[in-house]
């Protein structure tokens, strides 16, 4: 695709409606199942991080199931972001808490991963994918992180606190639901972000843990993540068209200038030639026949 007709993955937005108009015309079709199998493996074969993502919480779960209860607990906090990890080694925690869970086999990650997170990876490619839920991540992390160390110095709750496990891919989840408010058009966008609002808020007012209000926070950054990226391709975009209208003004219906006699005046740089001029056609200021004599010769 040429840089004059490239536009931001952030204003590629979809309407609902259509989409299920057109959803209800793909399903009317036959072999509807055979289609949506391949269609759903075309969608696979696109997002590379989210498969990469789910196969990596599957193999850190079946390391845990091999792994004795002790050594099981060992691992999920030596690569639990908890305060007392944070303080020693941020990094390495950072990272390595994305990529493990705390439980059972973590169905509810694996099938987000597959399902919506591979729709915005779609959508947004994979580096813009793994950069925002990055920034999820690391954010709300953090700002979870601030939140204990502050409520331990003020004694609002207890030590055992800064030793909890917290790992998981749902902060990154979590702000990656709310960029996908960006994908919509219309009413369905607000709609969407309203009901994410909903859903987060009524975590942390029923369940008042660090890990609810982080999950909050991470809708929070994804949210604010959104804005800023579809404000700066908007930007870019008029940037860009300003450009182009200085390149070829009459593209964009502007007009030539004119000289003091009305005429459109041309200039080296407007990229209009003038109109071609036969070499026997006669000129005025040439052939005046009172000027061919002798005395208006060269000596």
């Amino acid at each position: 695709m040429a840089l004059g007709t490239y536009q931001p993955p952030w204003l590629r937005t979809v309407d609902l409606g259509e989409r299920f108009g057109a959803l209800v015309q793909w399903w009317a079709q036959p072999h509807r199942v055979r289609r949506g199998i391949q269609a759903y493996r075309d969608l696979l074969a696109v997002t590379p991080a989210c498969i990469a993502y789910a196969f990596t919480l599957f193999i850190t779960w079946w390391t845990l199931r091999g792994a004795s209860d002790i050594v099981g607990r060992r691992l999920i906090f030596s690569a639990s972001t908890n305060l007392r990890n944070m303080q020693r080694d941020p990094i390495q925690v950072l990272v390595a808490s994305a990529f493990w869970t705390d439980g059972g086999f973590p169905w509810g990650e694996i099938v987000i991963l597959i399902t919506l997170m591979a729709l915005a990876e779609r959508w947004l490619g994979s580096l813009r994918w793994i950069v925002v839920v990055a920034i999820g991540h690391v954010g709300a992390t953090l700002i979870t992180v601030l939140g204990i160390a502050h409520k331990l110095d003020k004694q609002l709750i207890p030590t055992r606190v800064a030793f909890a496990s917290d790992v998981g891919p749902s902060y990154g989840i979590s702000a990656m639901l709310a960029v996908l408010a960006f994908r919509l058009r219309g009413p369905a966008r607000w709609m969407w972000a309203l009901a994410m609002l909903v859903w987060y808020g009524y975590g942390v007012w029923h369940g008042r843990t660090f890990t609810d209000y982080g999950h909050f926070f991470a809708l929070l950054i994804g949210f604010a993540v959104g804005a800023v990226a579809v404000a700066l391709s908007h930007r870019l975009i008029a940037v860009r068209e300003r450009k182009a209208a200085k390149r070829n003004p009459a593209a964009t219906g502007g007009t030539r200038p004119t000289d003091t006699a009305g005429n459109n005046a041309n200039s080296a740089g407007d990229g209009i030639d003038p109109p071609a001029v036969a070499l026997d056609q006669p000129d005025g200021g040439l052939d005046d026949a009172g000027r061919d004599r002798a005395e208006h010769g060269h000596h």
